[in-house]
């Protein structure tokens, strides 16, 4: 994103334009930017067209607030931040081992995937998935994770079904590698799924309950 929209954005979402309106006129906001009140409102028409705001126009004043992309957009700068600041080259995600649904094998055992898993994670995975809750505070890590490219394992078709894209990010649990999966579409909520050679359960003496660290590479 150009720098001088991420910046515009940065002031408005100071103002409190992430969670509501925010009536705001262009002289103020040219104030809030450093420029001038002609140049603001361009600004705000810029904003408008690549919808990163939306606008409503009151009697007396306008009111503005970040739209989901601009909000976006503004995490993955604050991602960026938090990688120069904050971490190295892994992050680490702290959670409890919970049951899935069953479901995680048999994805995992679909023979164009475990290729693709052996050529680019360097493993033919176990048939399952270890599912961990990610504790509250580290939800937001989760974000950070999104923003690495990972590798892509390509989906299929195979017998009438479709098979989608797969994101994989190298992690480790006790120094033991594994990898974290993700579909591409899929968003994080607070649960990540976890693929290795070996059965992490029993390899690691897990059960429900019992609280992980999964180091992710960045």
């Amino acid at each position: 994103m150009d720098e001088k929209y991420s910046f515009a954005l940065r002031k408005l979402a100071l103002l409190g334009a992430i969670d509501d309106y925010i009536a705001i006129s262009s002289r103020e906001l040219g104030d809030a930017l450093e420029m001038s009140q002609q140049s603001a409102s361009k600004r705000i028409l810029e904003l408008l067209d690549e919808k990163y705001i939306v606008r409503d126009l009151g009697a007396r004043r306008q009111r503005i607030r970040l739209t989901q992309k601009g909000v976006d957009e503004l995490k993955k700068e604050y991602n960026e931040y938090r990688r120069i600041f904050e971490l190295t080259d892994h992050v680490t995600i702290h959670g409890t081992v919970a049951s899935g649904m069953g479901e995680g094998g048999y994805y995992i055992c679909q023979e164009k995937y475990v290729k693709q898993f052996k050529s680019k994670l360097g493993f033919v995975p176990f048939e399952g998935t270890l599912n961990v809750v990610v504790d509250d505070e580290d939800v937001s890590k989760l974000e950070v994770i999104r923003s690495i490219a990972g590798h892509t394992i390509n989906g299929f078709n195979s017998d009438g079904r479709s098979f989608g894209n797969v994101i994989a990010y190298n992690a480790k649990i006790r120094n033991i590698d594994c990898a974290i999966v993700v579909p591409e579409r899929s968003h994080y909520v607070n649960i990540i799924e976890i693929i290795c050679q070996y059965h992490l359960r029993r390899t690691l003496s897990l059960n429900d309950g019992d609280h992980v660290d999964v180091k992710i590479n960045l």
